[in-house]
C-alpha cells in the first residue's frame, strides 16, 4: 500500500480527499436540490483495488468489518457492500498512516451488539415521535 500512496501523507489534508483521491467516495450529482447519482467515480488506482481485495478477504473472518461488510452485503448488492468496506478500510489506513498506532478490531460480537443498540435506539426514537412508548417483553424461561 505504501509504495501506491507514497510515504509523504501531507499529500492528503484530510481523509475526505484521500479516499476521493482513491475513488472510493460517494461523488453526488445534485441538480435542481436532487441527487441525481451518489456512484463513486471511477478511478483507475492500484491501491483503490488492493482495498476492494481487502474489504472482500475481510468479508470472511470474524471481524467487526466482516459484520459491516456482511450487513451491507445482504441489504444491498456485493459490489456495493465490497465498496463501502473498502471506504472504511481506506480510512482505517489513512488514521494509521498520519497518527501511527495499532489498529484494535473489536470484533463481530462487539459489532453486533452495538447494532443492535443503535436499531433499538432508533426505534425509540421513533415511538416517542408517534406517541408510543416501547417496553421490553419479559424472556420465557424455558426448562427441559
Amino acid at each position: 500500500m505504501i509504495s501506491e500512496v507514497g510515504l509523504d501523507p501531507t499529500r492528503f489534508p484530510t481523509v475526505k480527499h484521500f479516499t476521493s483521491w482513491l475513488g472510493l467516495y460517494p461523488c453526488n450529482r445534485i441538480t435542481g436540490g436532487k441527487v441525481k447519482s451518489s456512484q463513486t467515480r471511477l478511478v483507475v488506482n492500484p491501491a483503490a483495488n488492493a482495498f476492494r481485495m481487502a474489504a472482500q478477504t475481510a468479508g470472511k473472518s470474524n471481524s467487526a468489518l466482516s459484520a459491516f461488510y456482511r450487513r451491507l452485503r445482504s441489504r444491498l448488492a456485493t459490489p456495493k457492500a465490497i465498496t463501502a468496506t473498502a471506504h472504511k478500510l481506506a480510512r482505517i489506513f489513512y488514521r494509521l498512516w498520519t497518527n501511527g498506532g495499532k489498529y484494535q478490531d473489536s470484533g463481530m460480537d462487539y459489532y453486533e451488539q452495538h447494532y443492535q443498540e443503535r436499531i433499538i435506539n432508533n426505534l425509540q426514537k421513533k415511538a416517542l415521535a408517534l406517541g408510543f412508548e416501547l417496553t421490553p417483553q419479559p424472556q420465557a424461561n424455558t426448562v427441559s
